[in-house]
C-alpha cells in the first residue's frame, strides 16, 4: 500500500494568497493547479485523490508537496519581512517551473518601473479622454512613449497585480476643513464619545442615539406595464419602459444601538423645514425618551427653524438670540449633535 504523505504547514496569510491564485481566472493554469494541490494537501487529502481532482499524476502531486515543504521556512521569513505583494511573488516563484536555458525576459526592470509609474499618472496627462487607466490603454501608451516596442495588455495586467496597483478603481474621500489639529481632535473625540456612550444611555437613561443622513435625487419611476411573474422555463419579465414622476429625498435615521432604520421621511425636497419636521416626527415615536441626533455640517442641520422647534419641545424660555450668532450654540454647543429631551 502506498504510504500517506505528511500534512503540509501553511500560515493564514499564505493560505489566503494560495486561495487567491487557485480561484484566479487570469493566472496560468499550471499555477492555479499547483496552488490547488497545496491547499488540498493542507486539508489532509492524499496524493491519489488530489491527482484525480487536479488532473495531475501522483508523482507530480508529490513533487509539489515536497517543493512546498522545502521552501516553507523561506516563505515564513519573506512573510515577516515583506508586503503581501512580496509574499505572493515568492509563492508564485515557489510554484513556478525551474529556470530553463534560453533567452532572458524581454522587459527590463527599468521598463517595468516606467510602466508602473505611468499607471500612477492621471490619463489626461497623456492626452487621453478617459478618467481611469485600463491595461489596454496602458499598453498602448507605453508603446507610444517608447518605453517598450510592444507589450500585451495581459502582461501589463500581471505587472499591476504584482505591484498591487488598481488604476481602474477609485474611492471618495473628504479633506478636513479644520486646520487646527487640536480642535480637530476635540471634534473627533466628541463624535466618538457620542457613539461609545449610546448603549449606556439607551439602557440606563432611556435615550435614543440616531445618526441622520439624506439620500437626494431618488427617481420615482413607474413601469408602464405590470411585471410578469416567473414561470417554469422562463424568468421574471420586467417592462423596460417607465414613466418619470420626478425625484424624492429620503431622510433616514439609523439607530446606533439597535441598528434599525427608524421613522424615515420621504418627500420631494430637503429644506430646513423638511429636516426640522423630520426630527420632530422622529421624537414623537417615543415622546417620553431623550434623543441624540448625530448629523453632518449641512446648513439645514443647524437652522433657525430647528433651533426654534427644539427650544419649544424642551420648553426653553430664554432668549435664543440672533440667528447667525446662536443657532449652533443653542444646539448643545456641538455642531455634530442635536439634543432633544
Amino acid at each position: 500500500m502506498p504510504g500517506s504523505a505528511n500534512k503540509l504547514r501553511i500560515t493564514e496569510r499564505q493560505q489566503d494568497v494560495l486561495k487567491e491564485i487557485s480561484n484566479s481566472t487570469t493566472s496560468a493554469l499550471r499555477l492555479v493547479q499547483r496552488a490547488t494541490v497545496i491547499l488540498l494537501a493542507f486539508a489532509g487529502e492524499d496524493n491519489q485523490d488530489i491527482a484525480k481532482e487536479v488532473g495531475f499524476n501522483r508523482n507530480a502531486v508529490a513533487k509539489w508537496r515536497r517543493r512546498w515543504a522545502k521552501l516553507w521556512h523561506k516563505l515564513i521569513l519573506i512573510e515577516c519581512e515583506q508586503s503581501r505583494a512580496g509574499l505572493r511573488r515568492a509563492i508564485e516563484d515557489a510554484l513556478a517551473d525551474a529556470p530553463r536555458s534560453g533567452s532572458p525576459g524581454i522587459f527590463t526592470p527599468e521598463q517595468v518601473t516606467q510602466i508602473l509609474a505611468l499607471a500612477c499618472e492621471p490619463p489626461e496627462k497623456s492626452g487621453r479622454p478617459i478618467t481611469h487607466w485600463t491595461s489596454h490603454e496602458l499598453a498602448d501608451e507605453a508603446k507610444k512613449r517608447g518605453i517598450v516596442e510592444s507589450i500585451s495588455a495581459s502582461q501589463v495586467g500581471r505587472y499591476l497585480r504584482e505591484a498591487e496597483l488598481q488604476p481602474h478603481r477609485s474611492r471618495y474621500w473628504l479633506n478636513a476643513k479644520e486646520k487646527d489639529p487640536q480642535q480637530f481632535q476635540e471634534k473627533v473625540q466628541t463624535v466618538c464619545d457620542t457613539y461609545l456612550n449610546a448603549p449606556r444611555l439607551h439602557a440606563q437613561e432611556n435615550t435614543h442615539t440616531v445618526c441622520i443622513d439624506e439620500m437626494t435625487g431618488i427617481q420615482a419611476l413607474e413601469r408602464i406595464a405590470p411585471t410578469k411573474p416567473v414561470q417554469p422555463g422562463r424568468i421574471e419579465a420586467r417592462e423596460f419602459e417607465y414613466k418619470r414622476h420626478g425625484t424624492l429625498t429620503l431622510i433616514g435615521n439609523f439607530h446606533v444601538v439597535t441598528g434599525k432604520l427608524l421613522a424615515p421621511t420621504l418627500g420631494p425636497t430637503r429644506t430646513e423645514a423638511d429636516f426640522a419636521t423630520h426630527v420632530m416626527q422622529t421624537v414623537t415615536t417615543d415622546p417620553e425618551a431623550s434623543w441624540v441626533f448625530v448629523v453632518d455640517n449641512l446648513n439645514v442641520h443647524a437652522s433657525e427653524t430647528l433651533v426654534t422647534e427644539v427650544a419649544k419641545t424642551c420648553e426653553i424660555k430664554q432668549d435664543l438670540g440672533k440667528k447667525r450668532q446662536t443657532r449652533r450654540a443653542q444646539i448643545a454647543g456641538k455642531p455634530q449633535e442635536v439634543l432633544v429631551g
